[in-house]
């Protein structure tokens, strides 16, 4: 029986199997097809199920993670989107929050609002913040609105309405309507999206979630459709923002908490593989084809957060706290207006790539400069099933940055990687440093197809004592697939003092989420044995605008001083004091409920025989402008001994990544097969 796990990036889509009886794990990559990402998906099953000479019949479990829905925010191509809301509130997405992060950068502009004006219409209607009505649903005024929409044309709708989160049914009656007049509309309501304080975020996040819904759908029957074709005969799941899986029927309804599937897979995959390897801080390092992914592991625990802005645009959903830059090996270098050379966020993506990979494209990138300075190999990407031409980057990079720069070609391309390892390096402090942490006490995981390449000078630039390189690193979002469980997300907005009796509340409400979450898990089909929940409350002192979360597992109706010793603590962790005589205030309660899956067992790697059996020979690599071309040696990964040390400058191939050992640095291969190198930080 095999499990399979699948990442689709924007340049390539990355695969992991598991043979649950030997516990053996195969990796593979294709390149994406960002027309339609499910064919990359069916393209390379063919392909790794034929390589391999198994039977696609025999594929017990198939989780996948995908940046469509990001990417749909950010190429602002989604449906036709309409809004329905309360009378006087058309307005809240275009005014916002007075909050201005670059407020004196005039080029700063902010996105367009994703529903126009006109298809935004207002009902009579209106909640106060207790639930109480004050004014009754206008049935004639709702009907006036959802037939202006349908004369518009519109494809999608969001359904906002002032305090919903409190008493959804005046959203439930729209619903009803909406579907009567225009049956073939996708349909969201703020009340199963987002039951929660704060009109802004909650609306912002129901129109991304209907702005992106009618095309996510048609991807997910799409990837359904080629699933089955490639001959898998189980329902594929989907990993959503928070590190869990959900089934194509669930991400269908809240598409908007697959943001960062793909990312958040990986996240979950190194986390479990430094704890096994004795490493449980880490950040995380995800550099691919497009972006840069960065996040912070402490205790072999992600951190997570409620909200972010996704291409501009607020969303608010439980989600693990990555960064994303626009910094990845297809990352486009260029002479701006100044005369001074930028690097990104613009991309060569998969189509038409960087030059060396010869599909038309003509701008140089952070691979073609790789390549250029010897650190990638021209004849083993991919295993050497992807052709390279050397020479085609070498021009380009000559052409466009040496010449009008007055440098030597390699004095170019290491400008490139110098620039992009700056960025890279800013992303890894904004998660670290600038949150309180300690770099020295971590250790940089680096994966993706580009991390490995850049760890070391990155791990250098921020003072990261170790690296922690997983084995085929270019594919550990696939493997992380294989390494989560099933989870769904509750919440219900509850403002209260800290009382006895408003405690008792709180603790009904978590009753109440679970019995959804049991629900929930009766569709997915999970065993009872294999449920667990976890309850955490949002609270804050009077008076403050923001909350912190408390762990409530295992606090019962007796525990009141419990909850209040935890909150103090989780104030002094997030804010660094704690205000212990002024009262304590209950915002929401929140809870996850998780289906346990078999995982991927981490199982011990015997490796090769001898150092000098993995060498394959060696090269000149650029290492710097103190270096020079240095004669580096070069290693097949899977064939170094395990427990094994050497020392750098070093170059270590693998299928899916290429990893580069500096001077002066060490490595070891531990007893599962990762690289463990020690930098001269």
């Amino acid at each position: 029986m095999y499990r399979i796990g699948v990442d689709v990036g924007g340049t390539f889509t990355d695969f992991t199997l598991l043979e649950q009886e030997s516990g053996e794990i195969h990796f593979f990559k294709t390149p994406s097809t960002p027309h339609d990402p499910s064919e990359a998906i069916e393209n390379g099953l063919r392909a790794m199920l034929e390589e391999l000479s198994f039977s696609a019949a025999d594929v017990v479990y198939l989780g996948h993670g995908t940046t469509v829905a990001t990417n749909i925010v950010i190429e602002r191509r989604g449906a036709r989107t309409g809004l329905i809301t309360t009378k006087g509130f058309r307005d809240v997405l275009e005014l916002g929050r007075q909050a201005r992060p670059s407020i004196y950068d005039y080029r700063v502009e902010k996105p367009p609002v994703l529903i126009p004006r006109d298809r935004r219409v207002e009902v009579a209607e209106r909640v106060g913040p207790d639930g109480e009505i004050i004014v009754e649903l206008d049935e004639a005024s709702l009907q006036q609105a959802v037939s202006k929409l349908a004369a518009q044309g519109v494809e999608s709708v969001a359904i906002c309405f002032l305090h919903s989160y409190r008493r959804p049914e005046h959203e439930q009656r729209a619903k009803a309507v909406v579907a009567a007049v225009m049956p073939d509309a996708y349909v969201t309501l703020s009340s199963e999206i987002l039951p929660e304080f704060r009109e802004f975020e909650r609306m912002s996040t129901v129109a991304v979630n209907a702005f992106v819904g009618p095309k996510m759908g048609n991807y997910l029957r799409q990837f359904r459709d080629r699933v089955k074709g490639a001959g898998v005969p189980v329902e594929p799941y989907t990993i959503h923002s928070n590190g869990g899986l959900m089934s194509i029927d669930t991400v269908y309804a809240n598409p908007v908490r697959t943001c960062v599937s793909g990312p958040a897979a990986g996240v979950v995959g190194a986390a479990e593989i430094g704890r096994t390897a004795g490493l449980p801080n880490l950040i995380t390092f995800d550099v691919g084809g497009t972006s840069t992914d960065v996040s912070l592991i402490h205790d072999a625990t992600p951190l997570f957060t409620s909200a972010r802005l996704v291409a501009g645009y607020p969303v608010k959903t439980p989600m693990l706290d990555i960064h994303v830059i626009g910094a990845g090996g297809g990352s486009i270098a260029a002479i701006d207006d100044a005369g001074s050379m930028k690097v990104g966020p613009r991309s060569a993506g998969a189509a038409p790539g960087p030059v060396a990979y010869g599909r038309g494209g003509t701008e140089p990138t952070i691979t073609d400069a790789n390549l250029c300075l010897g650190r990638l190999d021209a004849n083993t990407l991919l295993g050497g099933r992807m052709q390279i031409n050397l020479d085609a980057a070498r021009k380009v990079i000559t052409d466009a940055i040496a010449t009008p720069l007055g440098l030597t070609m390699e004095e170019a391309a290491h400008g490139i990687i110098q620039i992009a390892n700056a960025n890279m390096s800013r992303a890894i402090r904004s998660v670290s440093v600038e949150k309180g942490y300690d770099m020295s006490e971590f250790a940089l995981c680096a994966f993706g197809g580009a991390g490995p390449l850049h760890a070391a000078e990155v791990a250098v630039e921020c003072g990261l004592p170790r690296i922690l390189l997983p084995r085929e690193p270019g594919t550990l979002c696939a493997r992380g697939m294989l390494l989560t469980d099933l989870s769904s997300d509750y919440v219900r907005s509850y403002f209260a003092d800290c009382t006895a009796e408003n405690w008792a509340t709180v603790l009904d409400l978590f009753t109440t989420m679970e019995q959804d979450g049991q629900d929930w898990l009766d569709k997915e089909g999970v065993p009872a044995e294999r449920r667990r929940f976890k309850r955490v409350l949002d609270a804050r002192y009077r008076g403050q605008n923001f909350e912190v979360k408390v762990d409530c597992d295992g606090i019962g109706p007796d525990d009141l001083a419990e909850l209040q010793e935890r909150f103090h603590a989780a104030h002094v962790k997030e804010y660094g004091y704690d205000i212990r005589h002024r009262a304590i205030q209950f915002v929401s309660a929140r809870l996850q409920a998780i289906g346990e899956v078999p995982k991927a067992p981490q199982a011990k790697v015997a490796g090769g025989v001898s150092l000098d059996g993995a060498r394959k020979g060696s090269r000149p690599v650029y290492m710097d402008k103190n270096h020079g071309w240095v004669e580096t040696p070069i290693y097949w990964r899977g064939d170094l001994p395990s427990e094994t040390d050497f020392s750098g400058p070093a170059i270590i191939n693998e299928m899916s990544a290429t990893t580069l050992v500096l001077p002066g640095q060490t490595c070891r291969v531990d007893a599962w097969g990762n690289l463990i190198v020690r930098t001269a930080a």
